[in-house]
């Protein structure tokens, strides 16, 4: 595999401690995303050698061309899209954003690849929102049943790639993982949220109870599983990246309080469920095991104890930074 890569959305969380992934492994990155690169503590590839990392701030609702000048200067044999409009309950607000930059935008930029001969490989980076709630550990080939305009915007943008691989071979494949975790991860995901709320003496308002349950894997694990998928994935398959453990996201609050020495019910407010949310995404892992030989290593404890630790080094940067998504267009 060449050593120079591209990296579309290398300022989201995966992008990041993907890019980070890399770098320590010796690869040349030119990296792409919509906003400026925030506070090093949110950025896992600012806490390694990164002197073979190149920032362009361009995002593909506005800046297609331009992007695809660099990739055409780069000529990079592969390419990682981590972009996306990714947060599910804000979907609801503004559904034609989603709709723009998942399908959209995103089609237009894989029109765009198709036409690069230097390209080798493109991952896709999608998510198994659009399988809609799960029964028991599903495959890859499981039909898509989206419960929300975020997912209904990815399953689009899914099925439109695989017109492209069918039609033009163009050279990609897919990665739909659990939900990720780990140090540098935005302040409004779960984990992270609850060890600062702890932190602060601030309450978590828990949704529905946390009665919903989900797998939850360290990004390391993910960006692992993802460059094996680069490598040796077969164009125009789907991977899923997940651990076998599933965990009630109560179960999971109740095991950060535990590690913290905190009492749950001092930390929490449960409030309604979210409109749309699945109550579950077990995703079957034996294809990615199986074919490519890889497997998850980093528990769940030992993860949690990376982010308390990563918050407590970092608590007086991290004080600073909002804590709350904020949507952009």
């Amino acid at each position: 595999m060449s050593k120079k890569i591209v990296v579309i959305g290398s300022n989201s969380f995966s992008g990041a401690a993907f890019s980070s992934y890399m770098l320590k492994k010796g690869y040349e990155i030119t990296g792409m995303s919509r906003s400026t690169e925030p506070a090093d503590a949110l950025l896992p590839y600012k806490w390694v050698d990164n002197s073979k990392f190149t920032f362009h701030q361009m995002d593909i609702n506005n800046d297609l061309s331009a992007m695809m000048e660099v990739i055409h200067d780069e000529k990079p044999e592969y390419i990682f899209n981590f972009s996306a409009q990714s947060m599910v309950a804000q979907s609801w607000e503004n559904p034609e954003h989603w709709f723009m930059t998942n399908i959209i935008s995103t089609v237009k930029l894989h029109d765009e690849l198709r036409k690069c001969e230097f390209l080798k490989k493109f991952i896709h980076v999608t998510t198994p929102e659009v399988y809609g709630n799960c029964e028991g550990f599903v495959k890859e080939n499981y039909p898509f049943n989206p419960s929300t305009p975020y997912a209904v915007s990815r399953a689009a943008g899914d099925m439109s790639l695989k017109t492209f691989v069918d039609n033009y071979n163009f050279p990609a494949v897919s990665t739909r993982a659990a939900n990720v975790f780990g140090a540098g991860q935005q302040l409004y995901r779960i984990i992270p949220r609850m060890v600062l709320f702890i932190r602060l003496g601030k309450k978590l308002q828990l949704h529905g109870g946390g009665a919903s349950i989900r797998s939850f894997i360290h990004i390391d694990d993910v960006s692992e599983a993802t460059l094996k998928i680069a490598e040796d994935g077969v164009v125009g398959e789907t991977y899923h990246i997940s651990t076998d453990r599933m965990i009630s996201i109560k179960d999971l609050v109740t095991l950060i309080c535990e590690k913290m020495n905190v009492d749950f019910n001092e930390h929490i407010d449960v409030v309604d469920e979210r409109p749309g949310k699945d109550t579950a995404y077990s995703l079957d892992s034996t294809k990615l095991r199986e074919t490519l030989h890889w497997i998850d290593k980093i528990t769940l404890e030992d993860g949690l104890d990376e982010v308390i630790d990563w918050i407590d080094e970092n608590l007086e940067e991290i004080k600073k930074q909002q804590f709350d998504y904020i949507h952009k267009q």
